[in-house]
């Protein structure tokens, strides 16, 4: 199973780069942002009940944080 899961994830991955560089910057730009709210929804779904248990009420925030700053950093790229 983990070995399924492995090659799916290279060949998704592989797959969302060749068709963020086929597209224009605008088209890319939508792709990028499908992709972040994927992570952000998987984030949600599967890990953050864990560290909210753990880690208390700030982890939702940090993880918000923690997206804003990747944004801020992508803009001024």
């Amino acid at each position: 199973m983990w070995s399924s899961l492995l090659i799916a994830s290279a060949i998704a991955a592989g797959l969302g780069y060749f068709l963020t560089k086929q597209t224009n910057i605008i088209e890319g730009v939508y792709l990028q942002a499908f992709a972040a709210g994927a992570m952000l929804t998987m984030l949600a779904d599967t890990m953050m009940p864990e560290a909210f248990k753990h880690g208390g009420k700030i982890v939702g925030l940090l993880t918000v944080l923690g997206f804003l700053v990747a944004a801020i950093l992508s803009v001024l790229e």
